[in-house]
């Protein structure tokens, strides 16, 4: 049995504190400004069409004419468009994180977060703010500037889920890891709450502050991020303070074989890095990277990265869309609908600790991750009839993401974890970045593809019939695992049949 909540907090050293943090608030501000493009999309949408009070009237200063500066003839153009830079954002992406989960297992991991970060913060930064201040409205630099955007940004995930596995090991994983995804949706919230206070003064700005704020978040990552406890010569064995029992919980994910070999050389490594001070340390010999091929082949790494392709679609259908639905659903202020899309997020960030939680008492997560989405099916089909008030919506949604945001936090992170850090790698410890690279990487593949379906259904057949295409693939998601899915229970099972043999 696991110990408790407390028992893992006590286990760790400020130097874990600080790697939580770190990691944690950089994808915050990474999400943050990723979210930006979603709640600013009816700001965009009214300013690459014509005003809606004189069909032909020009929406830029006096100065100009529309003839010369518009896209779009309407507003279902528009979102079309909308729609196409989301997939391109998430193929780039997509094909970016294959790359950065194999280069992060094979460079200092400081030095590819701190590139992805402020690399993309430029990116924005141009995207939404230099375009619109020097008034350049181009179709063709918007799609190079958001695929550039989409490989900078898939540099970041990987490498913070390899961090934290560096720090944190097999005990509690599901709680830890849980709490700890719950960036993703602090970013949104984050982003949310930025790109409101200053829509009024122009979407610009929106994309201006959360921009910075990512940069800035970039270099104090670059000079305050260990990114393993070797760098300040702590044991992954057994670190000072702790004794045996605890020190499961520092070391990283490893397999079983792995870790006696570990416990035999403890001594000689204490020693070793007794005296080391804080430095960039290079990876240990013994460590040898995986190959793609061969990590995309690892036991349960294809059909928990399929699984992931349509719930990802799911999810970030709702980042992408859940602000411009609640404005153009219900006529709500751009505005008041960002915040009240928060509470799908902190649904979301309710969903992954407790089940990450639930997960690490019961020893197995694809049981859980069923059951979640199986009621998330439901919980679509209750929220595509949600009424015309605030209130219900914001519950609706809290539970819609407390049910499909809590399993696609725990995959992500938590399932990634377990995939990259298995007996079948052999004794390499280098596979996580690359494991983690390959899950999310084909599930952004499919959300991407889902981004102008959205689009599509809802400009043909309307809203009603894009929620029935999120319960549809929700549905494909626990078919890909449901091989795993009868293992696990089977396990369960026997397990109980031998402890109640032995009472």
């Amino acid at each position: 049995m696991p110990p408790s909540c407390c028992g893992y907090l006590s286990q760790y050293t400020h130097h874990h504190l600080v790697a939580f943090l770190l990691t944690f608030f950089s994808y915050v501000f990474l999400h943050a400004s990723r979210k930006t493009f979603s709640n600013v999309k009816v700001s965009i949408s009214a300013q690459w069409t014509p005003s809606p009070q004189n069909g032909s009237a020009p929406a830029f200063s006096p100065g100009e004419t529309w003839e010369k500066n518009h896209l779009f003839d309407n507003e279902e153009q528009a979102t079309l468009f909308l729609g196409a830079l989301d997939s391109v954002f998430l193929f780039s992406y997509a094909v970016g994180l294959y790359l950065s989960g194999v280069i992060g297992d094979r460079v200092n991991l400081r030095y590819v977060l701190c590139f992805g970060l402020c690399g993309s913060a430029a990116v924005d930064f141009v995207f939404g703010t230099l375009t619109e201040w020097l008034h350049i409205y181009n179709v063709y630099l918007y799609c190079g500037l958001w695929m550039l955007n989409g490989l900078l940004q898939s540099t970041v995930w990987p490498c913070v889920v390899a961090v934290m596995a560096n720090w944190f090991g097999k005990t509690g994983r599901g709680f830890v890891f849980g709490l700890w995804s719950a960036c993703a949706s602090v970013g949104n919230i984050l982003g949310a709450f930025l790109a409101s206070s200053v829509l009024k003064y122009g979407y610009e700005y929106a994309f201006l502050v959360t921009s910075v704020v990512q940069f800035a978040g970039g270099v104090v990552l670059y000079f305050g991020l260990l990114t393993s406890p070797n760098e300040v010569g702590l044991s992954m064995d057994c670190q000072k303070g702790h004794s045996p029992v605890d020190a499961d919980t520092h070391r990283p994910l490893m397999s079983d074989e792995e870790e006696e070999e570990e416990e035999e050389e403890g001594d000689v490594y204490n020693r070793h890095y007794h005296s080391v001070q804080r430095q960039d340390v290079p990876r240990q010999g013994s460590a040898k990277a995986v190959g793609f091929f061969q990590a995309f082949c690892l036991p349960g790494v294809l059909p928990y990265s399929l699984a992931y392709a349509c719930l990802k679609l799911v999810n970030y259908s709702f980042f992408f869309w859940l602000p411009f639905y609640l404005s153009n659903n219900y006529g709500w202020k751009e505005a008041e609908a960002d915040r009240l899309s928060m509470w799908y997020d902190v649904g979301g960030i309710i969903g992954g600790t407790v089940q990450g939680l639930v997960t690490d008492f019961i020893g197995k997560r694809s049981p859980v991750l069923a059951l979640s989405l199986t009621l998330a099916m439901a919980s679509l089909v209750g929220y595509s009839h949600s009424p015309d008030d605030k209130t219900t919506n914001a519950v609706l949604l809290a539970i819609t993401g407390f049910l499909i945001g809590g399993p696609s936090n725990m995959i992500g992170s938590a399932v990634s974890a377990d995939l990259g850090r298995q007996d079948a790698i052999k004794g390499s410890r280098e596979a996580l970045a690359t494991v983690t690279g390959i899950v999310d990487g084909t599930g952004s593949i499919g959300a991407a593809g889902g981004q102008y379906l959205v689009s599509l259904l809802e400009s043909k057949l309307g809203w009603i019939s894009v929620f029935y295409f999120f319960v549809i693939m929700t549905g494909g998601s626990i078919v890909f695992i449901a091989p795993l899915i009868m293992a696990d229970v089977r396990a369960l099972w026997a397990e109980r049949q031998t402890r109640h043999h032995q009472l």
